[in-house]
């Protein structure tokens, strides 16, 4: 038979052997816990970083929209009063030019049949031209200070 000592030798080696195994298995479960702790905070800081980053992009975006707004409402706005001046300055160019031409042609068909008047008309012709042109700068004037005015 086997005596004490074995037995009690064969429980030392088993305790020996069965140890280290135990505290193997509680620090694997211990790792696995930490694992899984480590990957909830991580995607906790990830999901805070999202957060920022997009309410910092949408900020940033809203920001630039309301500029570029303000950007082309001006540069639509001095288009338009480009254009309102343009548009003015042709138009009195295109009827200086009109009186003109009529007036030239007057003349030459004066002078193609030999009109008696001709030195009274051409008279009355520089006083009608000069009273256009008075008219017209006035005009002028007045369209400037309307484009210059704030709507």
């Amino acid at each position: 038979m086997k005596s004490k000592l074995q037995y009690l030798l064969h429980a030392t080696l088993a305790c020996t052997l069965a140890v280290p195994m135990l505290a193997s298995a509680q620090t694997a479960s211990q790792d696995m816990s930490n694992a899984g702790q480590d990957t909830k905070a991580a995607a906790k800081d990830t999901g805070h970083a999202v957060k920022k980053t997009t309410k910092h992009a949408y900020h940033k975006t809203k920001h630039a929209t309301k500029n570029a707004g303000e950007d082309t409402k001006s540069g639509t706005d001095k288009a338009v009063d480009k254009t309102k001046e343009g548009t003015t300055k042709a138009a009195d160019k295109t009827k200086e030019t009109s009186a003109k031409a009529y007036d030239r042609s007057k003349e030459g068909v004066q002078r193609a049949f030999g009109a008696q008047d001709q030195h009274k008309t051409k008279a009355k012709d520089r006083v009608r031209e000069s009273k256009m042109e008075a008219k017209d700068n006035a005009k002028q004037e007045k369209q400037k200070v309307q484009d210059a005015s704030p709507q």
